[in-house]
């Protein structure tokens, strides 16, 4: 494609982007207008709630202020005054970084790959503006650069790497602002470039591992609370469409319960309410929100629950393990006790980076009184998940198994005799100097040559 065509394409997967994230509360939204409200409502209240919804699942400050008697209906203190949300909905950011994904690794196609970003991305952030102004109500106001910037970000961060990721798969040239960039990390000593990307990969690979793990805990817990969710559906009231769109919302919120899971994982647990704690030490659960999902959170004390400590532990210890070669092979003659620690280090700070901005994104504030304080705090998180990452990684790179180390001398004998026996047998070959050259030389050869003969 030329580069109007890229940058056509690039817009339009922008275009996409928007409409299926926006589409999803815009469409549920707005068959309870026209079926439970009997088409009595403007249908605007609507439509700048399905953009709260969306703009919310990009980490964008909300203020709400209820009327005196929806305040006094709520029955929660404080709800007249203004109401601040700052808690992500992460299933909408999770789509949205998939689509910007998918974007990218199809304009990393194309041969105009600046061309399709910058498309991409300046539509994303303009369409993200006109909807976030179309949103702006006195009583319910988004934040006017946070729905600017926040969801072009998250967007844009996807689109960029999996376009890089499509151009070295093609071993394509990089384009100049590529280069630039490359040309800036070639600038760092490359061993500190191979203990920096070890260290990430890591890193990144156990808290994956530790999130996996999280997210299966979840799916057991729903099953298993069957009962309890099914409850807590029947005396919300909400009618068909009602189940329907409070099913959509659940869903959005189930990347913040796997989150709240690996927070468990890692110690520091989280809240559902000021005063309140779940953690595996100790559970503390007051007056919760009627989510029909939070049926199936644990309210009392678990037997043992400690030992889920162990988890991002033994996920360390066992991607550093299956990831230690590559790392020493790379190292080279570095691959001394002081660069294998570096990495173990450096896994511990990515790891913890990871979970803690995860953990970040779960938390704040959902709602008026006690709600103004749910997820987990994230420099907990971050530096709890740094050091149970960092400890067994750094073990797993200097302590070496008793096969693998006979292994290693086996494989450095056969490599040093291989050497020794290229040296003897390139001195052992004369050259055309030493045949044509004085005695000495010339016995010499014939010498070495009757030896290897003999």
């Amino acid at each position: 494609m030329n580069r109007p065509a890229t940058a056509v394409f690039a817009a339009l997967e922008a275009l996409l982007a928007v409409g299926i994230g926006l589409g999803i509360p815009v469409i549920a939204l707005t068959l309870m207008w026209a079926f439970q409200y009997g088409l009595q409502i403007d249908w605007l209240v609507f439509w700048r709630a399905a953009v709260d919804f969306w703009l919310a699942g990009h980490s964008v400050d909300l203020t709400f202020a209820l009327s005196p008697e929806s305040a006094a209906a709520t029955g929660v203190s404080g709800a007249a005054d203004p109401i601040s949300i700052t808690m992500a909905v992460l299933g909408f950011s999770a789509l949205t970084v998939f689509l910007g994904a998918r974007a990218g690794r199809a304009i990393g196609e194309t041969a105009h790959r600046m061309v399709g970003i910058g498309s991409a991305v300046g539509a994303f952030a303009i369409l993200s503006t006109v909807v976030t102004l179309t949103a702006r109500h006195p009583q319910a106001m988004p934040s006017l650069w946070q729905g600017i910037v926040l969801p072009t970000l998250v967007y844009a961060v996807p689109v960029v790497v999996a376009a890089e990721v499509a151009r070295r798969r093609r071993s394509e040239p990089a384009d100049p602002v590529t280069g630039f960039v490359l040309r800036i990390v070639e600038r760092i000593p490359g061993h500190a470039r191979i203990v920096a990307a070890a260290g990430l990969r890591v890193g990144a690979a156990s808290s994956l591992v530790v999130l996996a793990v999280s997210g299966l805990v979840v799916a057991l817990l729903l099953l298993t609370h069957y009962a309890q969710i099914i409850t807590l559906y029947e005396s919300a009231h909400a009618g068909l469409l009602g189940g329907i769109a409070l099913t959509l919302g659940q869903l959005a919120l189930l990347p913040n319960a796997v989150v709240w899971a690996m927070s468990w994982f890692v110690g520091p647990g989280f809240a559902l309410g000021t005063g309140s704690s779940i953690s595996p030490l100790g559970t503390h659960v007051g007056p919760m929100p009627s989510v029909p999902f939070l049926g199936a959170l644990p309210t009392s004390d678990l037997a043992f629950g400690f030992v889920g400590l162990v988890v991002p532990v033994v996920a360390a210890f066992v991607v550093t393990t299956l990831l230690r070669t590559r790392a020493e092979r790379l190292l080279g003659r570095a691959n001394d006790v002081v660069h294998r620690i570096l990495i173990g280090v450096s896994a511990g700070v990515a790891g913890g980076l990871v979970l803690g901005l995860l953990a970040w994104a779960a938390a704040g504030s959902a709602g008026p009184g006690r709600l103004a304080h749910v997820g987990s705090a994230p420099l907990l998180v971050g530096g709890f998940a740094a050091l149970e990452i960092a400890i067994p990684a750094v073990i797993a790179m200097v302590v070496t198994p008793p096969r693998f180390v006979g292994r290693a001398d086996d494989d450095r004998d056969r490599a040093e005799g291989r050497s020794r026996a290229s040296d003897a047998h390139e001195s052992a070959v004369p050259t055309p100097a030493t045949i044509a050259g004085g005695a000495g030389p010339d016995e010499q050869a014939t010498d070495r040559i009757e030896g290897l003969t003999r």
